[in-house]
């Protein structure tokens, strides 16, 4: 009997009251700057090279700005600088400065001819690392509507550049036509906005209900954390979403202890960014589409689709959203369009998950936002911009390294969030704004499925301070960041399944 006394198992439950942990919740105000015309008012039709002339018209008067202050005042052997305005204006022997569109000639850069080479390959050619010359074939050059001009000098050897990012140099053309460059300036980080400076009218609270609520600025309590995921990787199979369950359940709240879970409850929102289906099979070629034609029964091919990703994907969302309300951003292995911005995934994909979405004609986002790649918006008050990571794939083809800060860094500078598009990056075509040019500078700047964590905080010429978050991809290294809402400091939360056979 006194053995029973002892075994906790045998107690009589206690009458202990535990406290109700509640989930705090965040001011969300989301924008819609990467949403494209809907229906008949989307086309493709239109040329690409419109792009980099609307970039260019945009960016320029930037760039010239900071370039006519650095060096206005410069004379170089008793010559003065002068400023020209296109690149053909370029006189040989005449120090100048002038801005322009980078343009990398790279011979190892893919083009339309290799896509269609690829339908005669019974296995296409795997996609090239890197698209640096091994031979040193590879030329910069800076163009304009009136023509281009070959750049060669020091200040290229230790700068990033890459095709469509918007400079401006200062040197002298050569015999050879070449223009050599002393310096070189670029257009910076823009305006960074207030905190809080969009919500100060009213604050989308986020609520079971996605009402807005009235809220001045001295009631707004911060204090809370955003969890950032990348890379999930799902593909349904057996086994394969262990580590994705001690995920919900850690966010749940259910696997940990009381004073964990009270820091779990701070967790506001979650942000998965991108590349929640892992990568599906390859694409068939053009006779093998012809001799499936005949298998393809109410519009797809049961043989090779597969829905158990999309499944698994949607009970795991609507396992969280009861608890934690959830920005979904689209990835390059996602079911969405594949050119940025990619738009929000089909609420069709989500049965169960689609009823934490608004109703149709209802003001605000819902507690399940499924947003456009790449995504900005405004959280607590912070403004927050963020991508699936295919723009800084990009661009580490083109420099040398695996530096990811620096290019999020640079991209920040360049002003343009995906530079490389429509070069070598799938993009919509438009026609009257180049919509990846940054207007406002972000507080927090995060890229998803990158190879590891990385963060590091940059500074501006006018005092803007912006946080660089690499999210790493969490099939591979089971890690997800949380950020603090108070201070923008970041901590990683790892899960790891050990396996004892």
């Amino acid at each position: 009997m006194a053995e029973d006394d002892e075994n906790p198992l045998l107690q009589p439950p206690s009458e202990e009251e535990y406290p109700t942990i509640e989930r705090q919740l965040s001011s969300y105000n989301p924008l819609q700057t990467f949403h494209l015309a809907k229906g008949d008012q989307k086309h493709y039709q239109q040329q690409y090279g419109d792009m980099y002339f609307l970039r260019l018209a945009e960016l320029k008067p930037a760039v010239e700005e900071i370039a006519a202050e650095a060096w206005s005042d410069i004379v170089i052997a008793g010559e003065s600088v002068r400023r020209v305005d296109r690149v053909l204006d370029v006189r040989q022997g005449e120090l100048c400065w002038v801005a322009g569109t980078v343009y990398m000639d790279m011979p190892l850069k893919p083009n339309i001819l290799d896509d269609i080479s690829k339908d005669h390959w019974i296995s296409a050619p795997p996609p090239r690392e890197k698209y640096l010359s091994p031979t040193g074939q590879d030329q910069t050059m800076l163009e304009d509507e009136s023509g281009r001009l070959r750049l060669i000098g020091t200040p290229l050897q230790i700068s990033m550049l890459v095709t469509g990012c918007i400079i401006a140099v200062m040197g002298t053309e050569n015999a050879n036509g070449d223009f050599e460059v002393m310096d070189m300036k670029v257009p910076d980080l823009p305006r960074q906005p207030q905190r809080w400076e969009r919500d100060d009218g009213s604050a989308i609270l986020a609520n079971g209900g996605g009402k807005s609520e009235r809220k001045e600025r001295k009631e707004r309590k911060a204090g809370g954390k955003v969890a950032i995921v990348s890379g999930l990787g799902i593909n349904g199979e057996e086994g394969d979403t262990l580590t994705l369950d001690l995920l919900m359940e850690y966010l749940l709240g259910e696997a940990c202890g009381q004073s964990t879970q009270h820091e779990v409850g701070k967790i506001s929102r979650l942000i998965i960014a991108g590349n929640s289906i892992s990568e599906g099979m390859p694409l068939d070629s053009r006779d093998e589409l012809t001799d499936k034609k005949s298998s393809k029964k109410y519009g797809y091919d049961s043989s090779a689709y597969n829905p158990a990703p999309t499944v698994r994907l949607d009970e795991f969302l609507a396992s969280l959203l009861p608890s934690i309300p959830i920005t979904l951003l689209p990835g390059g292995s996602d079911p969405a369009n594949l050119s940025l911005p990619q738009q929000p995934i089909h609420p069709a994909m989500f049965p169960h998950s689609r009823a934490y979405t608004p109703m149709p004609g209802s003001q605000g986002p819902g507690w399940f936002d499924s947003v456009t790649n790449p995504w900005e918006g405004d959280v607590d008050g912070w403004r927050l911009m963020g991508n699936g990571g295919q723009p800084i794939d990009d661009v580490f083809k083109y420099v040398e390294g695996d530096e990811r800060l620096e290019m999020m860094e640079n991209l920040l500078r360049w002003r343009c969030g995906a530079p490389t598009a429509p070069d070598t990056l799938w993009c919509y075509p438009f026609q009257d704004k180049d919509q990846f040019v940054i207007g406002e500078c972000p507080h927090v700047y995060f890229v998803g499925s990158q190879p590891a964590f990385e963060t590091a905080v940059i500074d501006g010429p006018v005092g803007q301070s912006v946080r660089l978050i690499a999210v790493p991809k969490f099939k591979e290294t089971g890690e997800v960041v949380l950020l603090d809402m108070d201070t923008l400091e970041v901590e990683t939360v790892k899960f790891e399944v050990f396996n004892e056979t």
